[in-house]
């Protein structure tokens, strides 16, 4: 099944459509807050919410097999643009989206910042709670090389069905859920440093790195986000059927509960809390 180019504006509006329900949505969750005004416990409520997005996009895009067209450059030719199907996709849309604003979220890293074009939409205001060095951090790069590389052959199946259009929509909206959560660490490592200035400072000054790193660690807590995770898994993913006989079948999941808690043992809690010390050696420029 060849891609075709006319196939291109519907797909970008569906997929710009969606995140814009979304990005309204989580506004007006923000706004509803008293004063905007970030707590840890807000920020844990609103990473609790984002498993829930990681998961279902996880389960959305392991109903396509691998689909290796999506990424390989050689199989799309389209005048004056070098890479694959999913470089065309993602760079296309984040360039409608920052028009559209997304962007000017603190909450939203763009995986290709060089292709953005200015926004056309007023200015929010939102809440100035991170420190100005925030905006230099991005580790999208790493995320998008631990996505291909470790995190897709392990949801998917080998195979190809022609769906490359739809499994690049897929690979990007989980991609955006994945970067969002962990780009988070910005906030969580803000609200840290506010709570216990005395002992972030002197780290900071140094440039420990790795004292950053074992302050904010927090075992028992990353323990509990695995499990979470992993029931979150369990309910959202389970097979259903009306015919199953309740005699103690081992029931089957859309994808491996175990696979989603070590998404987050293995890259999404470690990339997190990498962001939150790029934060904080940045936090008294």
């Amino acid at each position: 099944m060849m891609f075709r180019l006319g196939m291109l504006p519907l797909l970008l509006l569906v997929v710009v459509s969606a995140e814009t329900r979304r990005m309204e949505a989580a506004a007006e969750s923000s706004n509803s807050e008293s004063g905007n005004e970030y707590t840890l416990d807000s920020i844990r409520e609103a990473l609790e919410r984002q498993e829930d997005t990681i998961i279902l996009n996880l389960i959305e895009r392991a109903k396509f097999p691998l689909n290796s067209h999506t990424y390989d450059q050689p199989y799309l030719t389209i005048p004056h643009f070098r890479g694959s199907l999913l470089d065309f996709l993602v760079k296309n849309t984040e360039h409608i989206q920052a028009k559209a604003g997304r962007f000017k979220s603190p909450e939203e890293n763009p995986f290709f910042p060089e292709n953005l074009s200015p926004s056309l939409v007023p200015d929010y205001p939102f809440s100035k709670i991170l420190h100005p060095g925030a905006s230099s951090v991005n580790i999208n790069k790493s995320i998008w090389k631990v996505y291909f590389h470790e995190v897709l052959p392990l949801i998917v199946a080998s195979g190809d069905d022609g769906n490359y259009a739809q499994t690049a929509a897929s690979d990007l909206s989980l991609l955006q859920a994945i970067s969002r959560r962990i780009h988070y660490g910005k906030f969580v490592a803000e609200v840290k440093f506010k709570e216990s200035p005395r002992d972030y400072e002197p780290l900071i000054r140094a440039q420990d790195r790795e004292g950053l790193m074992k302050l904010l660690t927090v075992e028992s807590v990353e323990e509990m986000v695995r499990k979470r995770v992993e029931k979150k898994a369990m309910v959202f993913g389970q097979e259903v059927s009306l015919e199953r006989d309740d005699d103690g079948d081992v029931p089957s999941y859309k994808v491996k509960p175990t696979l989603v808690s070590r998404l987050y043992e293995k890259w999404i809690i470690p990339l997190t809390k990498d962001v939150e010390v790029e934060y904080l050696v940045r936090r008294l420029d």
